[in-house]
This record gives structure tokens, C-alpha cells and sequence, in this order.
């Protein structure tokens, strides 16, 4: 038993990786609706748990070290106050629904302007991070990883079990540090709504 659980969680991160996220990118469609973090979400119908503490709106964003991918400096976001964060959170930046989520970011954020700080999440190594930003010039975006022991995902409700990274979703924080929109995307070869983040950010203003 335990050895089938290990070939399907091998099987589905390769389809994960590989060809989950492969629908051209004007065809990707976007989910409206949200799962619970420490729930659960799908992955093409097949149900994934999702690990750790479940975040709310009203909570504080919680503290735990990610690295920067650019100064390879520790970042805890509880500490970031002052500025509206847009927390964008993809299971990995290799593959092509994150990387048009990550766009979308960069280029239609822009609309957003400077006091909005976006930030891309994944548990990618910093150094692929870095990478892809400057390969996508998309280097006006913070990324944070969180490679090391997953504690942002464990802290939050969105760590996938068994493939152990990130599933997708949006986070807003106010400048207060609360939380206040969350969007975790059901089936995660989907892309969020990023227009309804952009929209409450503009609102936090």
C-alpha cells in the first residue's frame, strides 16, 4: 500500500512538472471560486491534501523565514509593514500555468503601482527563482522561496501532501500585516483570479 501511495505521488508531480500545466496560454481557464487552505484541492480531479495551519482573512500574515532569491537574505513578511503585499503562490515557476501566473504579475500588476509590493512564492530554489525572473525579464517582482523546511506553506494551509510544494493561490496583506483576501485555486491547473486580488489591493490603498 504504502509503495502504490509513493508511485501515484511520484506520478502525479511528474505530471505536475511536465504536462500538468500545458494548455496554451490563451486557453488556461481561471477558477473563481476558492478552496479552504488545509483542506484540500485536485490536481485534473485527483484529490490532494493540503497540509499545515489554515490561514483566515482577519489573521496576521505569520512569521516564518523565506529567502530572497536575489540577496539570498531572509525575509519574514510579518515584519514588512507599510506597503500592501500581493503574495502570488505557485507550485513552481518550470511550468507554464505558474510561469503565465507569474506574468500576469509582473506585467499587468504594473497597473498597481509602487506601493503594492508583489511577491512570487514557490518552493523552486532560489537560484531557479532568480533565473527564471531574469530570463522572463520579470525582475521588478520579489521572489521568495520557501525551499528550505516548507514553513510558509506548513504555516498557511497551502503545502501539498505528498509532492510537497505550494499549491496555487493569492494572498493580499494589508499595511497592517492582516490578511485580508485569500484565493486558493481548487484545481490547481487552473489560474486564480488575479483581477480580484488586484482589485482589493487597489482597495487597502
Amino acid at each position: 500500500m504504502a509503495r502504490q501511495r509513493t508511485h501515484l505521488i511520484l506520478f502525479l508531480t511528474c505530471m505536475l512538472l511536465l504536462f500538468g500545466c500545458s494548455a496554451p496560454k490563451q486557453e488556461l481557464p481561471v477558477d473563481e471560486g476558492t478552496a479552504e487552505p488545509g483542506t484540500q484541492v485536485t490536481f485534473r480531479g485527483d484529490e490532494i491534501k493540503l497540509l499545515g495551519s489554515a490561514v483566515a482573512v482577519g489573521q496576521s500574515v505569520p512569521s516564518v523565514k523565506l529567502v530572497d532569491a536575489m540577496s539570498m537574505k531572509e525575509v519574514d513578511l510579518s515584519e514588512v509593514k507599510g506597503s500592501v503585499l500581493l503574495l502570488s503562490i505557485v507550485p513552481s515557476l518550470d511550468t507554464p500555468v505558474c510561469e503565465s501566473q507569474t506574468h500576469y504579475l509582473g506585467e499587468e500588476g504594473d497597473k498597481l503601482g509602487g506601493e503594492v509590493q508583489r511577491i512570487t512564492i514557490s518552493r523552486d530554489l532560489p537560484f531557479a527563482q532568480s533565473r527564471f525572473a531574469k530570463e522572463a525579464n520579470l525582475t521588478d517582482i520579489q521572489y521568495l522561496s520557501d525551499y528550505k523546511q516548507g514553513d510558509f506553506g506548513r504555516s498557511t494551509g497551502l503545502l501539498m501532501d505528498g509532492m510537497m510544494i505550494l499549491t496555487r493561490a493569492v494572498i493580499v496583506v494589508d499595511k497592517q500585516g492582516v490578511i485580508q483576501h485569500i484565493q486558493v485555486v481548487p484545481e490547481i491547473t487552473h489560474l486564480p483570479d488575479m483581477e480580484s486580488a488586484f482589485q482589493k489591493a487597489k482597495e487597502l490603498l
